[in-house]
């Protein structure tokens, strides 16, 4: 039985196509499921992974697009408890890029929120993210359970 879980938020603003919010999510993160939900009439789409194996598209990204350090600092600054929560350009995300934002302020139709809950956030770190020399891994570690 997988320990972690992925929970992926974003808002589907009225002037956006609900199948293209769908694809930057899913260029991101493997889930499992995804719902649009509305609350107080806004749409939003909660995409979901049951495990941490849908964050194996974002492993990959962060190291095709040699983006490791700055993942690993936003991910260390991000940690709550047990949860890491983040955010990603929705319209990077769309591209196919994992580029990561301060907010929905920082991507004009709003952010991508991630979160991650795990029992050891700094494994689920050192597997998406680990640190770097001159650019390499220092180390690869196997996905956390």
């Amino acid at each position: 039985m997988a320990r972690g879980s992925v929970v992926v938020e974003v808002e589907i603003r009225p002037t956006e196509d609900p199948d293209k919010v769908r694809r930057a999510v899913e260029n991101i993160i493997d889930p499992d499921e995804v719902r649009i939900e509305e609350v107080g009439g806004v749409k939003i789409l909660i995409a979901e992974s049951r495990g941490l194996h849908g964050l194996v598209k974002l492993h990959r990204l962060l190291r095709q697009q040699r983006i490791l350090d700055a993942a690993r600092s936003v991910l260390k600054k991000s940690v709550q408890g047990n949860r890491i929560t983040f955010y990603l350009h929705k319209q990077a995300a769309l591209m196919g890029k994992a580029s990561f934002v301060g907010g929905d302020h920082e991507s004009p139709l709003g952010a991508i929120k991630v979160t991650i809950e795990h029992p050891d956030p700094n494994a689920v770190i050192d597997w998406l993210a680990p640190r770097t020399a001159m650019g390499k891994p220092l180390w690869e570690r196997e996905m956390p359970e």
